[in-house]
């Protein structure tokens, strides 16, 4: 057998070269036209069975932008960048993935979060606030949708509640919002306690968000099963009331994590580490270390929204780390 090295592969790709340029002219067949470039990515939904439930996951797109000094609170920009180029990422910009889900109970069809909006899929030329676009490509009238829940009251989950022309996008649905982040997003009192560039462009936001819609909200406690087969978990730090769920169908359960990590090969790696997303830095690592040590330990699925899309897999425990297993893509539902 031939030994295959480097510098055999070398000298086998120069040889064709070589021989390339060398050939005449009626040796090569005859041009085509050049294809086209697509110059954009195909719809993004992916699905899989929990039980009798069956999950759609939708991406609403994805932001890089670049790497802040202080993306990562507790630790010098250095070593979030040794981090990166450990997880063969790009060291000075960062991207961030957005997944909505849609779960058909049978009686009932849930959108989990619902992504960043029109304003901000105009805003970055179509990279984010794709949700509408994604459903529709995955046959999902928002017309069909009958609850949406809010896991916690961040841009990236509530700006899609709205249309372009500033309408409802789920005009049939009721919305489920953790009581704990209702009661923070909407005081003033909150609100000014936080740096003057957050209240002037997050807190707007998010209000607007739900102007009119008050009489469609409902907000929801921790430990609760809200929607047959969905209950509330109760991970804060995040935000006050953030909230992960368990959708559970026959023996069958996934655990939907929402914001617990953001970046996994930054913050499930290192659950101490402290995004400059978490408004209680402290207490959202802690909720890290209890999930996921929940979760290595039942080997239950997981579906994050910041997750590489199709945003789900199955975490292990490393001494004091944790990794992420993506699941396989399965052809078959």
């Amino acid at each position: 057998m031939t030994e295959l090295t480097r510098r055999r592969m070398l000298a086998g790709a120069a040889s064709a070269t070589v021989a390339t340029a060398l050939a005449p002219p009626f040796a090569h067949t005859p041009a085509l036209a050049a294809a086209p470039l697509a110059s954009k990515q195909a719809p993004g939904f992916y699905r899989y069975k929990v039980g009798d439930f069956e999950i759609t996951a939708v991406t609403d797109g994805a932001a890089t932008f670049p790497l802040p000094d202080k993306f990562v609170q507790n630790q010098p920009k250095a070593e979030v960048q040794k981090a990166l180029a450990t997880a063969y990422q790009p060291t000075e910009t960062v991207t961030i993935p957005f997944t909505p889900i849609v779960i058909n109970t049978g009686p009932k069809l849930v959108l989990i979060d619902t992504g960043y909006g029109p304003e901000m899929n105009a805003k970055t030329k179509g990279r984010v606030g794709q949700l509408p676009l994604n459903l529709t490509a995955a046959g999902i009238d928002p017309k069909s949708i009958d609850v949406v829940i809010i896991s916690h009251m961040h841009q990236d989950h509530v700006l899609g509640l709205r249309t372009a022309d500033g309408g409802f996008a789920f005009p049939n649905a009721e919305v489920l919002a953790p009581a704990l982040d209702w009661a923070y997003w909407m005081s003033d009192a909150e609100m000014n306690k936080l740096p003057e560039g957050y209240t002037k462009s997050v807190y707007p936001g998010i209000r607007k968000a739900f102007v009119g819609l008050e009489n469609k909200v409902t907000k929801y406690e921790w430990g609760k099963e809200i929607i047959p087969g969905i209950t509330t978990i109760a991970t804060p730090g995040h935000t006050p009331g953030h909230t992960s769920f368990v959708i559970a169908s026959g023996s069958a359960k996934v655990f939907v994590q929402s914001d617990v990590t953001n970046i996994p090969h930054l913050f499930l790696r290192n659950p101490d580490w402290q995004v400059m997303y978490d408004i209680d830095p402290l207490r959202a690592a802690a909720t890290r270390k209890k999930f996921y040590d929940m979760a290595s330990a039942e080997k239950a699925m997981i579906q994050g929204f910041h997750f590489p899309f199709p945003s789900a897999g199955f975490v292990e425990k490393e001494g004091a780390q944790f990794r992420l297993v993506p699941i396989p893509w399965n052809p078959i539902i």
